[in-house]
């Protein structure tokens, strides 16, 4: 019993010593995040009009950016249906982290606003077939320290490379950046921009109206389908460094 007792105490002094920006993180991590960074709203003074955290939630004062890995073994299967079904996966993971670990932060005594890390989204140029969610999580990731943006498009983590899928949660709490990240992709290597099949990168966006169709699908059955993940798997840091 008093072994007990002494163990709860202990915890609860440990607890109560963490910052707010350690207790945030832990939440994250116990919902099942692997990484987690904070990114102060004035880090985000480059953002486009439309897309601005503030812009969603007015009195936002911080973003909490988190990540998931994916399984590494989708690098080396055809990614038609498997690589497909484990992304969706991937972002409802995503999805419901953002949702239960935002209830818990509130218990901090804050508001947190839970954003979707895929879709549904508003912004939509049919002509172009160019999309973009409420918010950019890959940059959100990137002021949060999570990682760089790659060639590719995608965010590169030093410890998962880029087999991740990014959420986001607004928050009220007035919290403190974590640092930013060194540049991880390789700067003469040319991988993801010489083997896109649809020649839809030029190291700065992918082109969507030449990607969209080259890449998803569905199959005579009617299901979904992933014809390309090219510009992932190829990539030397995509497993991390």
């Amino acid at each position: 019993m008093y072994i007990i007792i002494g163990i709860v105490e202990n915890n609860k002094q440990e607890t109560e010593a963490m910052t707010i920006e350690e207790k945030v993180k832990q939440i994250i991590f116990d919902a099942g995040a692997d990484l987690c960074g904070i990114a102060n709203i004035d880090r985000f003074s480059n953002t486009p009009a439309g897309f601005h955290p503030l812009d969603i939630y007015k009195d936002c004062k911080s973003v909490i950016v988190f990540a998931k890995r994916l399984p590494k073994g989708l690098a080396y299967v055809n990614p038609r249906i498997i690589y497909c079904h484990a992304n969706n996966l991937g972002k409802d993971t995503v999805d419901k982290i953002t949702y239960e670990a935002s209830i818990t932060i509130e218990q901090l005594g804050c508001i947190t606003v839970p954003l979707p890390c895929d879709s549904p989204y508003e912004y939509w140029e049919k002509d172009n077939l160019k999309g973009k969610g409420l918010l950019s999580m890959r940059h959100a990731a990137v002021l949060a320290g999570l990682g760089s943006l790659g060639k590719n498009t995608l965010l590169i983590n030093r410890q998962y490379g880029n087999f991740l899928t990014v959420g986001a949660i607004l928050t009220n709490l007035d919290l403190k950046s974590d640092s930013l990240s060194e540049e991880l992709c390789l700067a003469n290597c040319r991988l993801c921009l010489d083997n896109c099949p649809a020649k839809a990168l030029d190291s700065q966006t992918a082109n969507q109206k030449l990607c969209r169709p080259n890449t998803y699908g569905t199959n005579d059955r009617g299901f979904d389908i992933v014809n390309c993940n090219k510009c992932r798997t190829i990539c030397p840091r995509k497993f991390g460094i």
